[in-house]
């Protein structure tokens, strides 16, 4: 091993020197044995230097006369080769939120590692994993009275990325409308995408009546719940209105239901989805929110219908979501822990409310 850093150092010096020009183009470099002694190593680490050097193409041999400098077309200075150490950067200082019980997430960790092993490295099926995506359906049903069958549940490493997917299934050529004002990365990522958007004003109850009224989109993009920054949620009447809109034509409506797992008054409220009886809702919500903003996870909802259209254009892309991370997620929601953590959580905004 000691000799393995010599015989670097010795590379990495004499590589410097050609660079720098200290060692002009065409020149001959010392014989190993007066290069060993400069350098105060052994002929065999020179030896190793030189070779290395050659197989890179920084100097090349002669026969009986030695090693030489390549012609290099691009000799960096001195001074472009100084202070080029690794500038670390600092470890940011990170604190955890206090409404998320780790230690329970992480005994779910070590119970998932010691029962699942080796099928923890095997790539990840393109929607997800059955496990996840079952506990997923699970989940909406006993929770949220959502009836999705796991087969169209698909996974995904948040929002953004889901947002990225729906674009590509339903198609660039189709105008977007989103909330005025919304949360800035839905607007981002539509732009990013090069489509076109449309910002219908919010009103008290949801978007105004007229605005949508007059609305060219296709697709609409909506926050019923608490929808950022407005805090704003949609009224009965309003999500009633948004279904009679999305009926009108060939149209569709992406739920962002970001943050419904904590309403507080009671049970959450019923999504668009659930009363949707045409197949016109794409569905979507992430982890970030109920668990923590590191679990990069979330899921949509997709009618039946767009299927075989997920699958014509998404079904080359890899799920972006570790393995291990989607077994982690299943057990937990199976296990009754994601519940209890929601329920204990809004248990404490109540009090926090009523103080």
């Amino acid at each position: 091993m000691e000799n393995q850093k010599k015989y670097y150092t010795l590379y990495k010096t004499i590589k410097s020197k050609i660079l720098s020009g200290e060692y002009k183009q065409g020149e001959k470099l010392p014989s190993k044995r007066v290069m060993a002694d400069l350098s105060s190593v052994s002929t065999i680490t020179v030896e190793s230097a030189y070779n290395r050097l050659a197989d890179e193409g920084y100097i090349f041999s002669k026969e009986r006369s030695g090693y030489f400098v390549s012609e290099i077309d691009a000799v960096q200075t001195e001074e472009y080769t100084k202070g080029r150490e690794l500038d670390f950067l600092d470890e940011e200082y990170l604190v955890p939120s206090g409404d998320f019980e780790y230690s329970v997430w992480f005994k779910t960790v070590r119970k998932v590692l010691s029962e699942k092993g080796e099928k923890l490295f095997v790539k990840s099926p393109n929607k997800g994993c059955s496990v996840l995506r079952n506990a997923i359906a699970q989940y909406l049903y006993r929770y949220r009275g959502m009836y999705a069958q796991p087969r169209q549940i698909i996974v995904g490493s948040g929002s953004e990325q889901l947002y990225d997917s729906i674009v590509r299934i339903l198609g660039r050529d189709k105008i977007y409308a989103i909330e005025d004002p919304s949360y800035a990365q839905i607007e981002t990522v539509y732009s990013g995408m090069g489509i076109e958007i449309e910002k219908l004003k919010m009103g008290k109850s949801g978007i105004e009546s007229e605005a949508l009224e007059k609305s060219r989109a296709d697709i609409l993009h909506v926050t019923p719940f608490h929808s950022y920054p407005t805090g704003v949620t949609a009224s009965a009447k309003k999500r009633y209105e948004y279904l009679k809109w999305v009926e009108a034509g060939n149209r569709y409506i992406v739920e962002d239901d970001f943050d419904s797992e904590f309403f507080i008054p009671g049970h959450p409220i019923e999504s668009l989805y659930s009363l949707d009886n045409n197949g016109f809702i794409i569905y979507i919500n992430t982890f970030s929110k109920s668990l923590s903003p590191s679990m990069r996870m979330g899921y949509m909802v997709l009618p039946e219908k767009l299927l075989d259209v997920y699958d014509e254009k998404m079904g080359v892309y890899s799920c972006t979501v570790p393995v291990l991370d989607q077994y982690v997620l299943a057990e937990f929601i199976s296990s009754g822990n994601f519940e209890r953590h929601l329920n204990r959580t809004r248990r404490k905004m109540k009090s926090g409310e009523n103080k």
